[in-house]
């Protein structure tokens, strides 16, 4: 069974919240865990979390999880060096790997199915890209073959999966998520989604 990478982006400093989204709670868990949780669901997944801001505090969340976590020393520039760093050391760890998956911690009805689905879909599409689809748009979760590695990892500042979407949108397949609109950048949308649940 082929391995995917799964790279879990949780470097950025959640600044329109002014706490860390990643370990706000819901349905028992933090979101950041719940997408591990998701993530570690997939077969043969190998699981990165890339950290930054708050580092120490989500160090302490990742203690007991199965991830494998690197810090982004340079998170403040954007996402592009997440990306980057998440991306060297999953080839690290897994020279052979032909596929990874970027996601995000914010979604907080991310489930396993998404990441099931875009594997699935990646395999009958023969789209070297493959995205979820949500509110009109293209996003993450997004599955990249290898074949753009290398252009993920020369992404620079605030540039992001959506970026290489848009770029190559002939080589692009999505599979449905249609919650994945909803996401957590202020404490009104978590209230949203603790008084909705």
């Amino acid at each position: 069974m082929e391995e995917t990478g799964i790279i879990i982006l949780a470097a950025g400093n959640s600044s329109r919240l002014g706490k860390p989204k990643q370990l706000l709670e819901y349905n028992g868990y933090t979101l950041l865990r719940n997408t591990i949780i998701q993530a570690k669901l997939i077969p043969d997944s190998f699981v990165i979390v890339v950290t930054g801001a708050y580092k120490k505090n989500i160090d302490e969340e990742l203690a007991y999880t199965a991830a494998k976590v690197v810090s982004n020393p340079k998170w403040e520039t954007g996402m592009a060096s997440s990306i980057s760093i998440g991306l060297q050391q999953l080839r690290l760890s897994n020279p052979q790997i032909k596929t990874c998956i970027f996601t995000v911690c914010d979604q907080p009805f991310l489930t396993a199915q998404v990441f099931k689905d875009l594997v699935d879909q990646y395999k009958t599409s023969g789209k070297g890209i493959i995205a979820s689809a949500y509110a009109e748009t293209l996003g993450t979760p997004v599955l990249f073959s290898n074949t753009y590695f290398e252009v993920l990892e020369n992404l620079k500042g605030h540039e992001g999966a959506k970026n290489v979407i848009q770029l190559y949108n002939d080589d692009v397949a999505s599979v449905p998520f249609e919650k994945g609109a909803v996401d957590i950048d202020t404490i009104d949308d978590y209230n949203n989604l603790i008084n909705q649940s």
